[in-house]
């Protein structure tokens, strides 16, 4: 449904300069953008298409206004506005309350009267269904769960042992909560499996991407603060906290007992060892490997950036000649040093 574009302001927040009459019915980029589209300029890269936009109007920052060739919104962060008129454009698709007749639900489930069940669900006896939930088709909650008030899951998503979900959580497919960690003993050139008894808490406000498995703690539980961000392919070992509106890309992987902070940001293919400690405030890029507490704010790296295949291997070639180098440095040293003592 088309939104004035002067309402839009006047719910967020900025300056408009242009007309304030023009409807805004959907959302693009700035060189796909036409019609009653909005757009935005938030990265410097996209600044060349602004001139050539086609745009109703475009969300930017007062540095670039001047440039801006139809209606401008000018504000401080024109990504964050965007996402919130993108939310108040394209809202969640509302349902009908009420429980598909090809859903199971065992004698001894609570489910609101509200939320909605969909076909192929299996609802145990110890699960308990907040108000305006929707659980999406072929959806299993299996054991001790909760989900609370407006939260969805998307469909085929798994809950199994003891799981709680906040409320206004958003889980994508696949996903899978609850499952036994990866928690085993060596005895004798074997391993003894240890039975895996926590729960999984996720808070309110927490958004779980498709196929992300959330394993449930071994003796303490896995918690999932309020904000949380996951992308999808993430896993989460047992016993991993992480805190308040920390955002993690894909294909990472937290292993048990690893604490991380409230407001970090975790780039893609990281991977994060266990027992270790991330302070709040921490970004770590792609291709990370974490293998040591990170106890301050500030940006880590590890990964090593592409670069053409020849360079390549004479840079891992002389990587692996780099132990014999320093212990040639040190010789020399040793030497230098015998020399000066001896004069």
């Amino acid at each position: 449904m088309a939104r004035r574009l002067a309402d839009l302001v006047t719910e967020f927040g900025g300056v408009l300069r242009g007309d304030g009459s023009t409807p805004i019915a959907g959302i693009a980029t700035l060189n796909q953008a036409g019609g009653a589209e909005l757009s935005f300029l938030a990265n410097t890269h996209y600044h060349r298409y602004l001139k050539h936009t086609r745009a109703a109007a475009v969300l930017l920052r007062e540095q670039d206004a001047a440039e801006c060739p139809v209606t401008a919104w000018v504000v401080q962060d024109p990504y964050a506005v965007f996402a919130r008129v993108a939310q108040c454009l394209y809202p969640a698709a509302p349902f009908t309350a009420g429980i598909h007749p090809r859903a199971v639900v065992e004698p001894g489930a609570s489910i609101d009267a509200t939320a909605y069940v969909g076909a192929n669900c299996y609802l145990g006896s110890e699960v308990n269904i907040g108000p305006g939930v929707y659980i999406g088709p072929g959806c299993t909650l299996s054991g001790r769960i909760t989900v609370a008030r407006d939260s969805r899951l998307a469909a085929s998503v798994t809950l199994v042992g003891t799981v709680q979900v906040g409320a206004r959580c958003l889980i994508h497919p696949g996903c899978v909560f609850g499952a036994d960690g990866f928690g085993f003993a060596p005895d004798h050139g074997e391993w003894l499996k240890i039975p895996q008894i926590g729960a999984v808490i996720i808070g309110n406000d927490v958004e779980v991407g498709a196929n992300t498995t959330i394993d449930r703690g071994a003796l303490e539980d896995t918690v999932i603060h309020d904000g949380v961000k996951l992308d999808n392919q993430i896993q989460i070992g047992h016993n991993v906290q992480i805190g308040a509106h920390t955002a993690i890309a894909a294909c990472t992987a937290v292993a048990g007992s690893t604490r991380i902070g409230a407001r970090c940001a975790i780039g893609g293919c990281v991977g994060i060892v266990g027992h270790l400690e991330i302070s709040d405030d921490v970004q770590i890029t792609g291709m990370s490997m974490v293998t040591h507490s990170i106890r301050h704010p500030g940006v880590y790296s590890s990964g090593i950036p592409v670069e053409e295949n020849a360079k390549w291997k004479r840079n891992a070639a002389r990587y692996r000649q780099l132990d014999d180098l320093a212990d040639r440095v040190r010789r020399l040293e040793t030497a230098g040093t015998d020399k000066l003592h001896n004069k």
